[in-house]
């Protein structure tokens, strides 16, 4: 998935009110910039950090956060922070066939109406099969070496997906998660500290015949590309 357009460089001010980041550009012009981001992003918008911004059509703001640079196991790595990304990032590979466990459907369909009041990311469909139900989650925390975790702040709309996938499992569809990260990883974690009822629903949702598969990705400052899956180890 290449960027529309070329980023901008800069360094981060501060970033406050969830979706706001002030940002001291290479030129020396200061500007404020969307967070297209609701989680904690912890790590992510420490002060000084080296950061990129798009052009941003529409709306009240001009530029759009889109990758920092930060340590991760003792690299300096690229890291999107777009949490729109992984949906088109998992909608191409699917469409593309590179997801093994998600090739042989013949059609896909975005933020299709399933369960109370939800949409799901992807609905994969061909003759012959049940339908799949595809859930995708942006994945861009690290505590633990190259790690990857998720989720990086509370979720109870996380946990509502997870009862709402069992819920297709038992009917007879098929019922996944798909975690992308932005960046890299050897494995990937619940952070059952941050949200035990995440972990408790995602358990939940296991054990009801949920799948869950995790895919890091490759970030640049042309785009991001799926890279490779990687064990879910807790």
């Amino acid at each position: 998935m290449r960027f529309a357009s070329a980023l901008v460089p800069g360094r981060l001010v501060r970033r406050y009110k969830r979706f706001l980041a002030d940002v001291t550009l290479d030129d020396g012009r200061e500007v404020t910039a969307h967070v297209a981001n609701s989680g904690a992003m912890l790590g992510l918008s420490t002060p000084g950090a080296r950061v990129w911004l798009r052009p941003k059509t529409g709306g009240t703001l001009a530029w759009s956060w889109v990758v920092v640079e930060v340590a991760i196991g003792g690299r300096n790595e690229l890291v999107g922070v777009d949490t729109g990304v992984p949906n088109a990032l998992g909608l191409e590979a699917v469409t593309a066939g590179v997801i093994p466990a998600f090739a042989g459907y013949d059609a896909v369909r975005r933020e299709v109406r399933y369960g109370v009041n939800s949409r799901i990311d992807l609905l994969l469909e061909t003759p012959g099969r049940p339908p799949a139900y595809v859930e995708i989650k942006n994945v861009h925390m690290w505590r633990r070496d190259r790690r990857a975790e998720f989720p990086d702040a509370r979720t109870a709309r996380g946990a509502k997906h997870l009862a709402e996938l069992s819920a297709m499992a038992a009917a007879g569809a098929r019922a996944a998660m798909l975690f992308i990260v932005q960046g890299p990883g050897d494995d990937f974690a619940l952070a059952r500290d941050i949200d035990p009822a995440y972990g408790a629903a995602f358990d939940a949702a296991r054990a009801a015949g949920v799948e869950a598969h995790c895919w890091t990705s490759v970030v640049t400052l042309e785009g991001v590309t799926l890279d490779r899956e990687i064990p879910i180890v807790g």
